[in-house]
């Protein structure tokens, strides 16, 4: 096991909140015989603030067919992955996610098809429920795959022939992952995750630089080999923008056909990262994907998602 897989083997199996496990239990005992894992993570683990607040999981599954009763939502879910749906147990709420782990495996890599997996799995989070140990060996190997990903992707794109420091390296790539996605969070709001946890984010980076280092080699005055050329990478940045703002709005338009409440979600997100007064009409309730998209232009102009 590297340094880094070590880390993420100990974060992974940190406390929780009993009533967070309770909770991924009952999540994972809706999908018998498909579940595998299921991670906690977001601004509830950061905050450790349950009551009144959205949980955010992810459920780790064998595989779609086996998840879903009905074909047509294992196929969104693997066309456009992930799906996500509301659930609520014993007056906590919560949203969660559904990968397979092929796809969790690939998402938290370079070949992953936007910046939403690993951008988030470098980032802490819990094992929070565990079908076995073979399903947490999987976890911590596919999540141990986040941080250089984001540490490769991101360095080509640092100013060359200074020495960055790690905490420079994730503040550059949360400002990448971050303009990759239609965000209603503040633009602070990646320094403040990295100032709520200084050490560990030292830590984690020191470890997938020296991931990369192994996999890729070292410059002649021991820098770290770059994954592309600035201009290559900065061309890819130009294509994980345009591909994570058009997922956005696709996942949009398929969570009104599998997320009830949807809308308010939305606003409900957007008004307490955005500080605005978002409110949702009635008939917007009734047709969720027209009234989520006419939400957008008015949010794009005001600023409150980028």
């Amino acid at each position: 096991m590297t340094p880094l897989a070590g880390l993420v083997a100990a974060e992974l199996a940190g406390p929780v909140d009993p009533r967070v496990s309770e909770f991924a239990a009952h999540l994972a005992a809706q999908y018998p015989g498909a579940a595998r894992a299921v991670l906690f993570y977001g601004s509830c683990l950061r905050t450790a603030e349950l009551e009144g607040q959205m949980l955010d999981f992810y459920l780790i599954v064998s595989d779609y067919r086996a998840a879903y009763g009905r074909r047509w939502l294992a196929a969104a879910n693997r066309l456009i992955p992930p799906n996500v749906f509301p659930i609520e147990h014993n007056g906590l709420q919560a949203k969660y996610a559904v990968l397979s782990e092929a796809d969790f495996a690939r998402e938290c890599t370079a070949r992953a098809r936007s910046v939403s997996v690993w951008a988030r799995f470098a980032q802490p989070s819990r094992l929070a429920w565990g079908a076995d140990e073979t399903a947490r060996g999987s976890v911590v190997g596919a999540v141990s795959e986040a941080a250089p990903t984001l540490f490769q992707l991101t360095l080509p794109m640092m100013e060359p022939g200074i020495n960055h420091s790690p905490e420079s390296i994730w503040r550059q790539a949360f400002e990448l992952t971050y303009s990759a996605e239609l965000r209603a969070e503040r633009s602070n709001r990646p320094a403040a995750i990295i100032d709520g946890e200084p050490e560990r984010y030292y830590d984690f980076g020191i470890a997938a630089m020296a991931v990369i280092a192994s996999r890729l080699g070292v410059g002649p005055n021991g820098e770290v080999a770059n994954f592309k050329s600035p201009e290559a990478m900065r061309a890819h940045w130009r294509g994980l923008r345009r591909k994570g703002k058009a997922l956005t709005l696709l996942r949009l338009a398929k969570a009104s056909a599998t997320y009830a409440g949807g809308v308010d979600y939305l606003a409900w997100k957007i008004n307490r990262h955005a500080g605005t007064r978002i409110t949702v009409r009635p008939w917007q309730r009734r047709w969720p994907l027209i009234g989520g998209l006419t939400l957008l232009p008015r949010l794009l102009l005001r600023g409150a998602i980028r």
